[in-house]
């Protein structure tokens, strides 16, 4: 044996309070096991009941929207009402194509076509202008006959990879 108060032998009265401090940390570890369980308890109770109203409102949800449909489903006013709109659609509808296939609205869509046409083919032809002038000059603007300037957007455009 050492003489450091380290090493010395415990008595009956040590022992006796060691063993009551375990045991004592051994019961807190146990009461607060217990209140840990009891906590999940309650929490999967509280989860359980509003999944379950939860479930039941969706229940009624589901057949309170059923029945509102069926309001208008058994609506006879309603129905006879969509019936007619149906049939004025479908006349509409036959109406236009009639017009549509007419030699009127046939010339008139041609013209639109050439038209189209022929101002795509100025708007690249001033675009590329528009270009060249911007490239000698550096100017987005351009002077007028009668004395005005006339301003212009250079744009670029990134076109779709071929593959």
């Amino acid at each position: 044996m050492s003489g450091s108060t380290n090493d010395k032998v415990k008595t009956g009265k040590d022992l006796a309070e060691d063993a009551l401090k375990a045991a004592s940390q051994d019961l807190d570890e146990v009461a607060n096991s217990d209140q840990l369980a009891e906590t999940l308890q309650h929490l999967q109770a509280v989860i359980e009941r509003n999944a379950n109203e939860l479930n039941n409102l969706n229940q009624k949800l589901k057949e309170k929207r059923s029945m509102f449909k069926n309001v208008f489903e058994s609506d006879a006013t309603l129905a006879k009402l969509e019936e007619e709109y149906t049939k004025i659609l479908d006349k509409l509808k036959e109406s236009k194509a009639r017009i549509q296939a007419s030699p009127e609205a046939t010339a008139l869509k041609t013209q639109i076509a050439e038209l189209n046409e022929q101002k795509k083919e100025i708007e690249e032809t001033l675009s590329s202008h528009l270009l060249n002038y911007y490239q000698l000059t550096g100017s987005t603007s351009f002077d007028t006959s009668d004395g005005d300037q006339w301003e212009f957007v250079v744009k670029a455009k990134v076109k779709s990879r071929k593959r």
